[in-house]
């Protein structure tokens, strides 16, 4: 007797369409797996075989064949448990339905229940590019799997459930529900709670109207932390494309909260800086996204810089050049995209009162010098903006004087924003800080003025290659901001403003 069932499977951000072929023969009682199993798969035999007992069914005592294939990629996780035990069902006609049109997902408690698992948003829009007609889904994934049209998505809670519904005693209606319906406000951080810090703001104002990296230097308690919450709050919105994209890395991962449908915010990650350079970048058994790749389409700040890992930090390069950042383990290659805002802090010194105008710095040159060596040069270079955050003064913190919200804010970077979208439609450029060299050339035209001061400030400040690209766009957000076509001297003197402090920190 024979039988197939539809499922899915993932790999890194793609999924792949997969048949669970199920053969029972003549001969001892035996029940092999093959197809590449990882040992979870491999597990499902006792899941399989227990639920079918417990939900009533005859479990055939024959030799059991199960082939998930294509044989030649691995095969991870507990999804296959459901479309296995729906093969052997059909092999021993419990199942007289065409299932032929159907997949199935999920994994198998020993009572029936289907179980929720990771991944069910891709492997869903891999069934309707499969022009599969129907997927059975853990009732636990009904919320993310509702985003997908064009295909009927049954969510079940166990077994019998299902067969009812394939036996046409128990309609199951599809989950489908319109995103908007579901979308909702949350309260978010606003940078009118912080007091002062006009520089900062600006600069921030900035990296968010054009999507630049940067960095915050300054003495505990001026706000750093405080300023980079509230970043979000000032990003444009997501489109539906970004949302979609962003939901199926948090579904891959495992951090998709309940009851969330599509993740409508910019992600805001904030990793402890003990983090590992694995638990950054992502990799493991099962090459799981890493933070990095979560903040995508968002924001990843990065608090007490110099105390992360080395190996961390380095991890930062490829993405905050690429938008993409790919992970080779023995079970393979990966890549996930990253296309994110990076934002550090860091204080000056080990006891972070270098340059304080109140308070005296107690470390050691050689103790500053070693805290500062501990952020390489090629990463501070890749970093966009470096913002000084000074302390703010009573007379500021004790005012009755609104500052700006953050909705005032969003307005200009909003505009800045459809500049840019103008400027940039038909490629695959997002904002000013993605234009590879050959578009800044094109877009960041100077005056005879601007180009001056760049150029004296290019040998006086011994900049890079890469500076001098990052100033170009930086001057080219400024001038969006304030709806100029050209690149203004003022422009260009803010820029190089905000790429001058590793100057005063790293001199030496």
């Amino acid at each position: 007797m024979f039988a197939k069932a539809k499922s899915l499977g993932i790999f890194g951000m793609n999924s792949f369409s997969v048949v669970v072929e199920a053969d029972l023969s003549s001969g001892l009682p035996r029940f092999d797996i093959v197809g590449l199993p990882d040992a979870a798969v491999k597990e499902s035999r006792e899941r399989v075989r227990a639920s079918i007992k417990n939900c009533g069914f005859d479990f055939p005592v024959s030799r059991i064949t199960v082939n998930i294939a294509p044989a030649d990629v691995k095969k991870e996780g507990s999804v296959y448990d459901l479309p296995i035990a729906v093969a052997i069902l059909k092999a021993t006609g419990q199942i007289k339905a065409d299932i032929s049109d159907y997949a199935f997902i999920g994994e198998l408690s020993l009572d029936g229940e289907v179980r929720g698992c990771n991944g069910v948003l891709p492997m869903l829009l891999q069934a309707r590019e499969d022009n599969i007609g129907s997927v059975f889904v853990p009732y636990e994934n009904r919320t993310e799997a509702s985003v997908v049209n064009g295909i009927d998505v049954f969510p079940v809670k166990n077994i019998y459930e299902m067969l009812r519904h394939l036996s046409n005693e128990m309609v199951i209606s599809p989950c489908y529900r319109d995103v908007e319906y579901l979308k909702t406000e949350d309260e978010m951080l606003d940078f009118e709670d912080v007091k002062g810090q006009k520089n900062a703001k600006r600069a921030l104002e900035i990296a968010a109207a054009g999507g630049h990296n940067c960095i915050m230097i300054g003495p505990p308690g001026t706000g750093k932390s405080m300023l980079a919450k509230r970043l979000p709050s000032i990003l444009p919105e997501m489109s539906f494309d970004e949302q979609l994209e962003t939901t199926k890395l948090y579904s891959i991962a495992g951090e998709l909260p309940n009851g969330v449908q599509l993740i409508t915010r910019r992600p805001f990650r904030s990793p402890h800086h003990t983090i590992s350079a694995q638990g950054l970048a992502g990799g493991g058994h099962s090459l799981r996204p890493g933070e990095i790749s979560l903040a995508h389409n968002g924001v990843i700040f990065m608090d007490e810089f110099p105390e992360f890992d080395r190996r961390a930090k380095e991890s930062l390069r490829q993405p905050l050049e690429d938008g993409r950042i790919t992970i080779t383990r023995t079970g393979g290659s990966v890549s996930y995209p990253s296309n994110l805002m990076a934002v550090a802090a860091m204080n000056p010194c080990p006891c972070g009162y270098y340059g304080h105008p109140a308070r005296q710095c107690t470390c050691t040159e050689a103790a500053r010098k070693r805290y500062r060596d501990k952020v390489s040069g090629p990463i501070l270079d890749r970093i966009d903006l470096h913002i000084e955050v000074e302390p703010v003064d009573y007379e500021k913190l004790s005012s009755k004087n609104k500052e700006e919200t953050s909705a005032e804010i969003r307005k200009r970077v909003n505009r800045a924003r459809e500049i840019q979208r103008k400027r940039f439609e038909g490629t695959d450029i997002s904002c000013n800080a993605k234009m590879s060299p050959k578009v800044t050339k094109e877009f960041c035209v100077l005056t005879d003025e601007a180009s001056n001061l760049l150029k004296l400030s290019f040998d006086k400040l011994g900049l890079s290659a890469r500076a001098y690209d990052k100033i170009l766009r930086i001057a080219r957000t400024i001038a969006d901001l304030e709806e100029s076509e050209g690149i203004e001297i003022s422009h260009v003197a803010e820029a190089i403003q905000f790429r001058s402090l590793d100057r005063k920190y790293w001199s030496d």
